[in-house]
């Protein structure tokens, strides 16, 4: 477990929640947010976060929209414990199990189903840093994720994943023959680039077309200029504000 002392208190959504996080461990930045502005959920509604880590995902869906009922799913047991942590000091109800998800004994179903999958592959030299490997590294195939994912869905229910964009052709492989209505947002860092992450959404039963929405654009200008808060006004709504994204996928 991590003591106060490896620990950094952080600022998300404006400050309307504070994390802890590990000063040298997996760190959380954007993606999480933005998968937590993409997700559907509405009040009552039971959301599963796979692989939560310290709980920014959820967190930032639940002070988004409250009410919502949440659970997390953690391999590593330090971060879990961070995740019961922060959502105690957060005062958002979440219940949090440390399993792995190809093993975790979870039968309930779910309205929504959300997850940051690791995406740096499992070649190339290990981290030295604690925890740092596992929550970036893919060793677990997103083919995996998706149908743990699939079983743990309510009928109707909505998957969002936030994913590299290397990622994209697996991840829509394995969305049959349970989802459907796949739905990808691209996420390009600047105008007239690639987007290196997507987000991908799709339905249980689902059995509308495939849909590829215009990119969100996450920082204004060509190039980086300097060391400022360089976002355009829809990622910073997003990032700061805690706007919906959700809205921007519609509903099928």
């Amino acid at each position: 477990m991590f003591t106060d002392a490896e620990l950094s208190h952080d600022a998300f959504l404006g400050g309307r929640i504070r994390l802890w996080q590990p000063l040298t461990g997996y760190r959380a930045a954007t993606d999480p947010v933005l998968l937590a502005a993409a997700c559907p959920a509405k009040a009552g509604e039971s959301v599963l976060d796979l692989g939560c880590g310290a709980g920014t995902a959820a967190l930032c869906l639940g002070a988004r929209v409250p009410g919502v009922v949440l659970t997390g799913l953690e391999l590593q047991p330090a971060y879990a414990a961070l995740a019961r942590r922060n959502a105690a000091e957060n005062a958002i109800p979440m219940q949090v199990i440390a399993a792995d998800l190809t093993t975790a004994a979870l039968t309930r179903a779910f309205d929504h189903v959300v997850a940051n999958p690791p995406y740096y592959p499992r070649s190339g030299s290990p981290s030295p840093v604690a925890g740092r490997d596992t929550a970036n590294r893919a060793e677990t195939p997103i083919a995996e994720w998706i149908a743990f994912a699939a079983r743990r869905l309510a009928p109707g229910g909505w998957l969002t994943l936030i994913l590299g964009t290397d990622s994209l052709p697996a991840a829509l492989a394995a969305l049959a023959p349970k989802l459907g209505s796949a739905t990808v947002l691209p996420l390009t860092p600047r105008e007239s680039r690639s987007a290196p992450r997507i987000i991908l959404r799709a339905r249980k039963g689902g059995r509308a077309a495939f849909r590829l929405l215009a990119p969100l654009i996450l920082h204004d200008g060509t190039t980086h200029d300097g060391d400022r808060d360089s976002h355009t006004p829809k990622a910073s709504a997003i990032l700061r504000d805690g706007a919906d994204l959700s809205a921007t996928f519609g509903r099928i």
